[in-house]
């Protein structure tokens, strides 16, 4: 009963695209916008002669092109009008600019900078103008490619985007603009007064101008543009859908759910996990050896923590939705006893015992009430940084983990217990999970809204009851001209998209991926097997062909593990604002593709430096791509799918999760046939894989435009 109200108050609150967009536009402006009502139509039209056997597809196309291409420009040929008057008025105060510094005058400069000011105030009106069209844009083809079963997109991004005189180019790759703000940013730096001289921009580039009104037009243009920096792509990777900017009365609320050390435990708890992950794969096959079991077997011990969180991820990101503290507190408990079991497999000789701790390691996983915590507690203004914190944890864990196992190099008896490489990091996270746990218990803080959140939900629900109930009497009261003009406007996919609400099973989370994001998808899961077979067989390999010790794959592994952090500072400082982001996921494919082709042995010989070049091509790859890759899904997933329990994060998860659950039963499969061939055997789907992605990347690449 509760939750069938719930859904009508939803619902008697829907807002479709087209009633925002007539809410968004600016009146002044109001015939330059997309014309959102006409296209639709249009769309409505072309289904309807399609049933009855009308205009073929290549009518429907040229006409429907046609009509996008006039909508186009004139949203074009209107900001370029707008722009030149801008840059006029910009002009004109340059020229102001120069008498008044000549005989500064307080007063004059204080009048000059707020008529700058007034001119960015204006841009941030164009760039909302230019942003607002270009959703339209891709709602509508979005729309045709649903409605008609065609893949319009693709075509029409195709023959417009890379035409020499593209106009769709200046609607999402606009320039012009770039120089406007450059422009407000110089003249006023000059009309500061920085110590009684006047600097400009260009004198020193570290200089970075601190105004409110640069600092939101940098903003509008970056989501524009999908311009990043290190800290944004960052915090992509932990794929935290961004809603919105939040009204000042919702960040009020967020600050008050907020909690630093609730917020550092969270990332705690990632790091940890993550060393207590990889810590165990310098030493996994040898203590496989030591229990009576076939070195390969190690990729058996490595992936069952895995097949464990495929479970765990689940119920977790469920239990989030009540608590946060009590999962927490659940992952500490089952890690600790998880970790102890591994430990003491030793002296039991039981691999069963073993197999045993980490499947309860991997139900200790809480990843998934780690991102959620960012995503729900951590105010908007904060959670970027958090969201790179999360990341860096992981990173970071993941080079502790196999460092620490290096260290682990001792042996000796402790009453009836055996302390050694094997034992030890079970021993080692054992204890760290016990430390963590007593922290967990003294400081961390339950967001008041998850305790008290249904009483809310109820008490809302009466003090709106009597607004609703206007609303379905109104509705009820209505004309049937104006009902049926109503359910016209109230397109499914619009509604879902305006109403973000989230997805409340598999099947409903699944019918939200287009095609797009489930390619995206199968990239994370080709990426996330290439990464695994190459970590998880990593002390197999090294000792088979080159003699290795554990010391020396422990420190391989590190030196890997350290990568990911300083490639993914130049890629989103760099790399990304200089190729699009689809330019560089297909390159980052290509290069993941060489690295594991240069990995297959060929030869009779095969040296360390084949292998670990091989390797560092494959990974530092891979780890370009998951970035890429998690940042293209961050925007091109469904918002439904930013909150609840069955979301993006999890769905990512679950991707890579499986990835890692079947490269590591392959790398134990393949230990039933000749130890030569395990190298090859291992690499050979990785190889099929990537191919794979690559033509699915291929068939969806102008729908990640």
């Amino acid at each position: 009963m509760e939750d069938s109200y719930i859904s009508q108050l939803q619902k008697s609150k829907m807002v479709n695209f087209g009633k925002r967009l007539m809410a968004d536009q600016m009146p002044e402006w109001e015939r330059y916008y997309i014309n959102y009502k006409l296209m639709k139509k249009r769309v409505k039209q072309y289904v309807q002669q399609s049933q009855q056997g009308g205009n073929d597809k290549r009518q429907v196309l040229k006409e429907f092109s046609r009509v996008l291409d006039d909508q186009i420009e004139k949203i074009v040929l209107f900001l370029l009008e707008e722009q030149g008057i801008l840059a006029s008025r910009i002009q004109a105060l340059g020229e102001k600019r120069i008498a008044i510094l000549e005989q500064p005058e307080l007063s004059q400069i204080s009048e000059l900078r707020e008529a700058y000011r007034a001119i960015g105030q204006d841009l941030l009106k164009l760039l909302k103008f230019l942003d607002t069209n270009a959703t339209g844009i891709r709602k509508i083809l979005k729309k045709f490619d649903k409605r008609m079963g065609y893949t319009f997109t693709n075509y029409y991004v195709t023959t417009r985007s890379n035409h020499p005189y593209s106009q769709l180019q200046q609607v999402f790759k606009q320039v012009g603009i770039g120089a406007v703000v450059g422009a407000l940013s110089r003249n006023l730096t000059d009309v500061q007064d920085q110590q009684g001289s006047y600097m400009s921009i260009y004198d020193d580039p570290s200089i970075v101008l601190k105004d409110p009104v640069i600092d939101l037009i940098n903003a509008s243009v970056d989501k524009l543009t999908h311009s990043t920096n290190f800290l944004q792509f960052l915090g992509k990777r932990a794929l935290i859908i961004p809603d919105d900017i939040p009204s000042a009365e919702e960040d009020h609320v967020d600050d008050e759910r907020y909690h630093f050390i609730s917020l550092l435990l969270n990332l705690a708890n990632t790091f940890l996990y993550m060393v207590n992950t990889y810590i165990i794969v310098p030493t996994a096959d040898d203590y496989s050896l030591s229990l009576g079991a076939a070195a390969t077997v190690c990729g058996v011990i490595i992936g069952s923590m895995a097949v464990a969180q495929v479970f765990s991820s689940v119920y977790f990101s469920a239990w989030s939705n009540r608590s946060y503290y009590k999962p927490l507190l659940f992952s500490s408990v089952m890690l600790l006893i998880g970790n102890t079991l591994y430990a003491l497999a030793y002296d039991f000789n039981s691999l069963v015992v073993l197999l045993f701790g980490r499947l309860l390691c991997g139900l200790g996983s809480a990843r998934a009430v780690n991102r959620r915590y960012i995503s729900d507690c951590v105010p908007f203004k904060t959670r970027m940084k958090a969201s790179a914190g999360f990341v860096s944890a992981s990173a970071l864990g993941m080079a502790c983990g196999p460092a620490l196992a290096g260290l682990l190099q001792m042996k000796f008896k402790l009453y009836a217990i055996t302390i050694n490489q094997n034992t030890l990091p079970g021993w080692v996270m054992a204890f760290a999970w016990l430390v963590y746990m007593l922290w967990l218990w003294f400081s961390f803080k339950e967001p008041s809204q998850v305790v008290e959140g249904n009483h809310q939900n109820l008490n809302a629900g009466g003090n709106e009851s009597a607004e609703l109930e206007s609303g379905l009497r109104q509705s009820l009261l209505s004309s049937s001209k104006e009902n049926q003009d109503e359910d016209e406007e109230k397109e499914c996919d619009d509604s879902e998209e305006a109403l973000k609400v989230p997805a409340n099973s598999i099947g409903s989370a699944y019918r939200l991926l287009t095609p797009s994001v489930k390619v995206q998808l199968l990239i994370y899961f080709m990426l996330k097997y290439a990464m695994e077979i190459l970590l998880s067989e990593s002390s197999l390999v090294t000792t088979l062909y080159f003699g290795w010790t554990t010391s020396a794959v422990a420190i391989f592994l590190a030196i890997l593990g350290l990568t990911v952090l300083p490639v993914n500072a130049v890629v989103g400082s760099y790399i990304t604002n200089m190729f699009e982001d689809r330019q560089i996921l297909f390159g980052s494919e290509i290069m993941v593709l060489v690295g594991v082709i240069l990995s297959f042995r060929v030869t009779a010989s095969y040296s360390a430096v084949q292998y670990v070049s091989s390797a560092l091509i494959t990974f530092v790859a891979a780890e370009v791509l998951e970035g890429v890759n998690l940042s293209l899904l961050s925007r091109i997933m469904s918002s439904r799918l930013a909150r609840g329990t069955f979301n993006g994060g999890l769905l990512s998860t679950e991707a890579g999760t499986l990835a890692r659950v079947v490269a590591d039963a392959t790398i134990t499969l393949a230990g039933y046939l000749r130890e030569d061939l395990l190298l090859n055997i291992t690499l050979l789907p990785s190889l099929l894989i990537c191919i794979a992605s690559i033509a699915a990347t291929c068939l969806t690449y102008n729908t990640l435009y």
